[in-house]
């Protein structure tokens, strides 16, 4: 455990107490600042014992982890539908569900503990965002939650894999928001051919929070194209 986490007034290890970084906090999450204080003391503290992030996290978890994610909201449309895919502590479909309180979230997650981590996190934070046990790829979580505006996914898989676990829980014209480290320009480069074949459009690198935190985060777009027929092959002897 950190010798001093981050706290709900804003102070902690990587959080200094400065005109500049209050500015800016306030301007990433408005009023419901508090909260995304109170969620990273729970990624500090219970989060470290339950290991959903290492002890070495612990002291960098606002920028690196919460601002990191939360910065990403400007990405959404109004009133989006977010499935977070592999949302493990709730990152980054916390931090989004605080920035953006018009926003509609699910956090799907398949290990036992960690749900049971995120929703007693979600249930002291008070905030309306579900979770559901399962992966991505299962049926009954593409029947109950398909149609999607935006998916996220953060250090789940590469391009490849991903698109083809998250394509099909979005809507013709929905996106992908991959949040990705240094290898975001080559698995674009990589992929870019899997994706297609997929459902997807060709896959571009958004950089967010440029001047808020160093260095921005990166994020590979990906659209789902608009649904297509896909002609059936017929076999010998049919007419």
């Amino acid at each position: 455990m950190p010798d001093a986490p981050p706290t709900a007034d804003g102070s902690g290890p990587d959080t200094p107490d400065t005109g500049q970084d209050a500015a800016r906090d306030v301007a990433v999450f408005g009023d419901r600042l508090p909260l995304a204080r109170r969620f990273a003391e729970h990624l500090c503290t219970s989060g470290v014992e339950r290991g959903l992030i290492g002890p070495r996290e612990a002291p960098r978890v606002w920028e690196r982890h919460v601002l990191n994610c939360a910065v990403v909201a400007p990405l959404l449309p109004d009133g989006a539908r977010l499935v977070d895919v592999g949302s493990g502590a709730g990152l980054p479909g916390i931090p989004l569900a605080l920035a953006r309180p018009d926003a509609h979230v699910v956090l799907v997650e398949p290990l036992a503990r960690r749900v049971d981590w995120l929703r007693e996190v979600i249930a002291d934070l008070g905030v309306a965002v579900d979770v559901e046990r399962g992966r991505a790829e299962d049926d009954v979580v593409r029947r109950r939650w398909e149609g999607a505006d935006v998916v996220t996914a953060r250090a789940v898989a590469p391009l490849d894999r991903l698109a083809g676990w998250c394509l099909p829980l979005l809507r013709p014209g929905g996106r992908l928001l991959a949040v990705k480290g240094a290898s975001a320009a080559d698995e674009v480069e990589r992929d870019t051919g899997a994706v297609r074949r997929l459902g997807g459009g060709v896959p571009w690198i958004e950089r967010c929070g440029a001047g808020m935190i160093d260095p921005p985060s990166t994020v590979v777009v990906v659209e789902r194209e608009t649904r297509r027929p896909v002609p059936s092959r017929r076999r010998r002897g049919q007419a």
